[in-house]
C-alpha cells in the first residue's frame, strides 16, 4: 500500500492533501446527510439517503486515515479527529446553510414574480388611465372616475396599495407583497369595469385586466 514519504516538505504536503480530502469528504457527506433528513421526504427515504451520504464519506475518509496510519500512527489519529470535528461542525452548520439556500431560492422566485407583476401593473394602470384621460371613455363610463362608487373606491385603494409600477422591484426584489398587490389591483379594475357597464369587446389598447 502506498505510504507517505517521511521527507520533510513532501511529507507535510502529503499530509495536508490528505487533511483536505478528509475534511472535505466529512463535511460534504454530513451536510448532505442532514439535508436528506431535513427534506420533505418520507422518513424512510430521508434516512436511506442520509445512510448513503455517510457511507460515501466513510469510503473516502477511512482509506485516507489508514494510509496515514501505516506511515505514522499519530498522523492517522490526527486525520481521524479532523474528520470527526469537521463532521460535527457540518452537522451543526447545515440547518443555517440550508436556510440561506432556501432564502436565496425564494428571493430569486420572488424577483421573477415581481418582474412579471411590474409589467402587469403598468398595463393595468394604462387601462385605468384611459377612463381618466380619454374624453370618449370619460363620457361613456363616468363611474370609472367617480370615487363615490364602491368598486371605483376599491380600485383607487388597490392602486395606492400596489404603488409605483416596478417600485418594489427596484427597492428590493424580496418584497413578497408586491405581486399579490398587483393581483388585487387587476381584480379591482375588472370589478370596477363590470360595475360601470364596460363592454370588454368594445375596448382597445392594453389587455383587459384579468378577473
Amino acid at each position: 500500500m502506498t505510504s507517505l514519504s517521511q521527507s520533510g516538505a513532501l511529507a507535510a504536503g502529503q499530509f495536508l492533501a490528505l487533511a483536505l480530502v478528509v475534511a472535505g469528504a466529512a463535511f460534504v457527506s454530513m451536510y448532505l446527510a442532514r439535508k436528506h433528513l431535513a427534506a420533505g421526504e418520507g422518513r424512510s427515504e430521508g434516512a436511506d439517503g442520509a445512510f448513503w451520504d455517510v457511507f460515501a464519506g466513510l469510503a473516502v475518509v477511512v482509506p485516507a486515515v489508514l494510509i496515514a496510519c501505516f506511515t505514522w500512527p499519530w498522523a492517522g489519529l490526527a486525520l481521524g479527529m479532523l474528520a470527526a470535528v469537521t463532521a460535527l461542525a457540518a452537522f451543526a452548520a447545515a440547518p443555517r446553510l440550508l436556510r440561506r439556500q432556501e432564502s436565496r431560492r425564494a428571493g430569486r422566485k420572488t424577483q421573477l414574480m415581481n418582474e412579471a407583476a411590474a409589467e402587469r401593473h403598468k398595463n393595468a394602470l394604462a387601462r385605468w388611465q384611459r377612463y381618466e384621460l380619454d374624453p370618449g371613455y370619460s363620457i361613456d363610463y363616468p363611474a370609472m372616475s367617480d370615487p363615490r362608487q364602491p368598486e371605483t373606491a376599491a380600485l383607487i385603494r388597490a392602486i395606492k396599495a400596489a404603488g409605483r409600477p416596478g417600485g418594489r422591484t427596484d427597492r428590493g426584489s424580496a418584497d413578497t407583497a408586491y405581486a399579490p398587490a398587483v393581483d388585487q389591483l387587476e381584480r379591482a379594475l375588472a370589478a370596477a369595469e363590470r360595475a360601470a357597464g364596460v363592454n370588454p369587446a368594445g375596448l382597445h389598447g392594453p389587455d383587459r385586466a384579468h378577473s
